[in-house]
């Protein structure tokens, strides 16, 4: 069909980019179009140049292979971000809010650290390590201003759950306390204490190795392995893998996790013994366990528990109530430690009511030790989800914390500063780090500037490790619990967002849960994966049964809506518009055409075969003779019966606004359904496609050889097609 107007061509310019290399250019398409003055307009293809893509490679490589001074110095800036803005630092403006939330942070560092032991499976020493150190390397490495980087419970629990499993397949008895300590970092081991030796190749020296040197070796090994997957990662640029861990996944992850912490520090909360679950259930598990053992609780431990979580508690409800009027977070933390190792120690608990203590923490740096390499490859896969949830959360605090204050970050640089921030640690007996959540958002409200309030959390948490640590002997552990349970309020209370999470999305709401209960009840790297398979799986879901509909014309317009969605659409004579809402891919190829046929109210295969066996009845009647057909209707009346009743249109609009990229079974579906319409005389007309689905169509043949008959088939408007379907003429031998 031509139109009947003196056609235009309609050329968008724009700069084209030249390479000397060889170039291809690609044959020039027009798509049909009306403009205001209903003349037929041609919208005409640019013409593109395709580059040399070897050439482009090996000139890319030759200028990152170059190596200038000037480059040396780029890259050493890059590398180590401190040499950029430390220069630039604007101490008068700068200096009290570094300092003010480094003294801040510190003083919540320092009972967290210690707390947070207990989830690591590991004495308070090695969390002050761990938080001393992650803040001196991001001082140097990183690229957010305000975050807070150190020791964190989700990574801590993480660590812990893969040191309680090697611990036990060692043959240690993790219910036993390990042995006292010296100030060299070796052990000594008593007859009341656990024997149990270990053979340990470090730094190619065999050792005999006690619980605790085992404990710390295996998780400086996991550290560093760690580390070393986030510099590969930062190296082979791959950040993206962050984008498949979604808001739900991770609130999910965080909110199983947290009872998963819980439910570990229940024991020291009332003070019972009980086994050291591990494994898959191990939520159910422990509870069973302290059901079974509720009658042993210590009263002294239970009454402590009360008090701590009650002013705990207390205080954070006002802080947050009154956070506007207060310059800096209260100390509630250290100030509930002091208090209660004061009257741990004065009242003798320990001594008197069998109140379990921290214990001896030793003072200074033990001596660096190389992680051993014997126990890498047996981490190696615990290593990576540890890995990519440090990144992640590292990565997202970072940028959150940029997106307010208006500045940027460096997502690469970050991977490899958190990377670095567990490889150069585990030589110094630390382990995993992260970005915290809470810790960041004090740090901004106390008016942290720059990371040079790192620098001055490193030094408070250097004073205790130097000459404090000892003073914490007394401490109950179930105080270090009270205070691991009321930092997990943030995270327990996304179970109120549940209802208006349903109401906002339904889908996010159930991969939250989904991903919360995977975590919670069987184990948190489980949880995680079962998470991220499970969100993947709901969108592949979606683009597998996506919405489809008739469109109508809203009335006096050139525009179409979906008929049932709005009043008042205008159908259009003899024509049919479908709208796909996906993709068209091999895995909804079969719903495409179901609901094709199943909203046009025809199967063209049924119809094609329908008229077939009725041709054939025809003949056989003819044959004997019988001028009546099987309808008893005359041989003239018989092209009326070919098409039923149901097939009114003549011409199916497709359109493909919302089909992103077609791939080789989307092609194919749309020529079966051009050559099935076009045995029907129904004319297939697709309108609104974007670029690189007509490059699909072209490759794939939908048009022809020569494209020839692009114009009559493409369409820049779903208007623009319903116009030129109007124009048609219905074929003499067709009745609709």
């Amino acid at each position: 069909m031509t139109c009947n107007l003196t056609p235009i061509f309609f050329t968008l310019q724009e700069h084209i980019h030249e390479v000397n290399t060889g170039t291809m250019e690609r044959p020039l398409e027009a798509t049909r179009m009306e403009n205001t003055t209903s003349a037929c307009v041609l919208m005409e293809r640019k013409t593109h140049v395709k580059m040399n893509r070897k050439q482009v490679m090996l000139a890319k490589l030759r200028k990152s292979c170059s190596c200038t001074p000037q480059k040396l110095k780029n890259f050493l800036m890059d590398f180590l971000p401190v040499l950029r803005w430390l220069p630039k630092y604007k101490c008068k403006e700068y200096i009290w809010g570094d300092v003010m939330s480094g003294l801040v942070i510190g003083i919540i560092l320092v009972p967290q650290a210690i707390a947070y032991s207990l989830l690591a499976g590991l004495k308070p020493i090695y969390s002050l390590y761990t938080s001393f150190f992650a803040n001196i390397i991001y001082f140097l490495m990183g690229t957010s201003r305000h975050v807070s980087v150190g020791i964190f419970s989700l990574i801590s629990l993480m660590v812990g759950q893969v040191v309680d499993r090697e611990l036990l397949l060692a043959g240690f008895d993790l219910n036993d306390d390990a042995s006292p300590v010296l100030g060299d970092g070796s052990l000594q081991n008593d007859t009341q204490s656990n024997t149990t030796a270990f053979n340990l190749t470090i730094a190619g020296m065999n050792a005999e190795c006690g619980k605790e040197c085992y404990a710390i070796g295996i998780a400086t090994a996991l550290t560093f392995v760690a580390g070393v997957y986030q510099v590969l990662m930062g190296i082979f640029r791959l950040g993206f893998i962050s984008m498949y861990l979604s808001e739900a996944v991770l609130d999910g992850f965080a909110t199983g996790a947290s009872l998963t912490i819980l439910t570990a520090q229940v024991k020291y909360l009332i003070g019972i013994k009980i086994p050291r679950s591990q494994g898959h259930g191990m939520l159910v598990i422990t509870w069973i366990n302290v059901f079974r053992n509720i009658s042993q609780a210590n009263i002294c431990d239970v009454i402590t528990s009360a008090i701590c979580i009650l002013v705990l508690v207390t205080a954070k409800e006002l802080g947050d109530r009154y956070k506007h009027k207060l310059k800096f977070p209260l100390p509630t933390e250290l100030v509930v430690i002091v208090v209660a190792t004061l009257v741990s120690h004065y009242g003798k608990l320990n001594e008197v009511y069998a109140s379990s203590v921290s214990g001896a923490i030793p003072t200074g740096f033990i001596p660096p030790k190389v992680p051993p390499f014997n126990l890498m490859l047996r981490v190696a896969v615990d290593a990576l989800p540890l890995a990519i949830v440090s990144f992640v959360f590292t990565v997202s605090l970072s940028e959150m914390c940029a997106k307010k204050y208006a500045y940027s970050i460096k997502a690469n640089q970050e991977m490899f500063a958190v990377g670095f921030c567990n490889i150069i640690p585990s030589f110094f007996h630390s382990f995993a780090t992260s970005a915290a959540l809470a810790k960041t958002l004090v740090k901004t409200s106390t008016g942290c500037q720059t990371q040079v309030s790192g620098v001055i959390s490193a030094m408070v948490v250097l004073l205790v490790l130097l000459f404090l640590a000892p003073l914490f002997y007394s401490l109950q552990k179930c105080v270090l619990a009270c205070i691991i349970i009321v930092s997990l309020r943030g995270a327990l209370r996304k179970f109120r967002d549940v209802p208006s999470r349903y109401h906002v999305n339904k889908v996010d709401t159930f991969v939250w849960i989904v991903t919360m209960s995977a975590s919670a009840l069987i184990s948190t790297e489980i949880g995680l994966l079962v998470g991220i398979v499970f969100s993947l799986l709901c969108i592949i879901v979606r683009t597998q049964r996506p919405r489809t509909a008739l469109l109508g014309q809203i009335q006096d317009t050139n525009f179409y809506e979906d008929d049932l969605e709005y009043e008042n659409l205008s159908s259009i004579p003899k024509v049919k518009i479908f709208r796909f809402e996906a993709p068209l891919y091999y895995a909804n190829k079969d719903y495409f055409l179901k609901s094709l046929y199943r909203l046009t109210n025809l199967d063209p295969n049924l119809e094609v075969a329908r008229r077939k066996k009725y041709e054939k009845k025809e003949k056989r009647h003819l044959k004997k003779g019988d001028h009546t057909t099987a309808n008893g209707l005359g041989i003239g009346e018989t092209t009326l019966q070919l098409v039923p009743k149901q097939t009114d249109f003549q011409a199916l609009v497709v359109d493909c606004s919302s089909i992103l990229f077609l791939d080789t079974t989307g092609i194919n579906t749309l020529k079966e359904i051009l050559k099935d319409y076009k045995d029907l005389n129904i004319s297939v007309l697709l309108a609104c496609c974007n670029p690189s689905v007509i490059d699909s169509l072209k490759r794939g043949g939908y048009f022809g050889k020569d494209f020839g008959s692009m114009q009559e088939m493409l369409f820049y408007s779903i208007h623009n097609a319903v116009q030129f379907a109007k124009d048609q003429k219905l074929p003499a031998d067709c009745s609709v």
